[in-house]
């Protein structure tokens, strides 16, 4: 395999069931950086359970504040990270047409200008893996991959996500997505 196949920037990582007990139990990863290096990615499914303008200290636009803050992983969770979504980014560093920021200097503009076409999701703490760990967790059978796309970041309700992916891989990955979280109500 070339060194390029095997990274997987702008790919999901699902929960294959093997994750029972840990933070990333039922997650779904957008994987956002992947190197030699180790790899950087955001939880999408997983809410902080409140909304920006209570968790981030800045003076957040209106439209940013009521946005839902999600936990993007274990890794610092104070760190700030958005996915910024428009209808035609040129220099998207993640796939096309969406953005992975840090700045709340650059947040705060992007909420000051109106595109009825962006969308922006912000997330507290990132999920993180040093070199060749992600390997090992992937040949480990921890992760299945699939590829992103700007409708399940940005449109598929995020409680519903890990369940709806599966359903779209099909034949056995429907009977893991039907499985009860807690094992013993099975």
């Amino acid at each position: 395999m070339s060194p390029k196949e095997q990274f997987l920037k702008g790919q999901l990582l699902l929960d294959s069931g093997q994750l029972r007990g840990s933070f990333f139990q039922r997650t779904v990863v957008l994987i956002c950086q992947h190197d030699a290096e180790g790899a950087f990615g955001l939880v999408l499914n997983r809410s902080a359970g409140s909304n920006a303008g209570d968790m981030i200290v800045g003076d957040l636009p209106d439209p940013l504040k009521v946005c839902p803050l999600f936990l993007g992983g274990p890794v610092q969770p104070s760190a700030l990270s958005y996915l910024l979504s428009d209808s035609f980014i040129p220099d998207a560093n993640v796939m096309p047409n969406l953005n992975l920021g840090h700045s709340l200097d650059t947040l705060i503009e992007l909420g000051d200008s109106y595109s009825p076409s962006q969308r922006i999701k912000m997330f507290a703490g990132y999920a993180g893996w040093s070199p060749g760990q992600l390997e090992s967790e992937l040949q480990r059978d921890a992760w299945l991959t699939h590829p992103a796309s700007l409708d399940l970041i940005f449109e598929t309700t995020p409680d519903q996500l890990w369940q709806k992916i599966l359903h779209l891989k099909g034949g056995t990955y429907r009977l893991l997505a039907q499985m009860p979280e807690d094992l013993s109500l099975n």
